[in-house]
């Protein structure tokens, strides 16, 4: 179920919008790492919640069926390439899905605009995990 729709979701926003390409850390400033618990048990289920108003994100970018150890380590790599680690606000996961005037997302996503602000609780957690956030609660520097 889940790997279609991070796969579809990978391939949407690439088309949609380009991003300018990460600049390479310095090994003072490197990125925090993107850690897989945190994704399987925080971030993943996002993906499947109902939102009133809008359709699950998975309706649109996935088949019905069930997830797996495997298919959400395929979809964290596929994810992984959405986001910019440490920088939610440069990150495609984050921003296109949010209202395009009012909290800064684009200006086009047909599933309706999930976040109405960078304050909704699940942007918040998606900005968690892009900013190092561990399962255990550590941050990823």
């Amino acid at each position: 179920m889940k790997t279609s729709l991070f796969a579809a979701l990978a391939v949407l926003t690439m088309m949609s919008t380009s991003q300018p390409a990460a600049q390479k850390p310095s090994a003072s400033t490197a990125a925090p790492s993107l850690d897989f618990e945190f994704f399987k048990t925080r971030v993943e289920p996002i993906f499947l919640k109902r939102r009133p108003g809008h359709a699950r994100c998975y309706v649109c970018h996935s088949p019905s069926g069930e997830g797996t150890e495997e298919q959400s380590r395929r979809n964290f790599e596929l994810v992984s390439r959405l986001v910019t680690p440490g920088q939610p606000l440069s990150s495609r996961l984050l921003m296109h899905p949010l209202w395009h005037l009012e909290a800064g997302g684009d200006p086009y996503h047909e599933g309706g605009r999930q976040f109405a602000s960078q304050n909704d609780p699940d942007w918040v957690t998606l900005a968690e995990w892009v900013r190092g956030q561990k399962a255990g609660g550590s941050s990823g520097k």
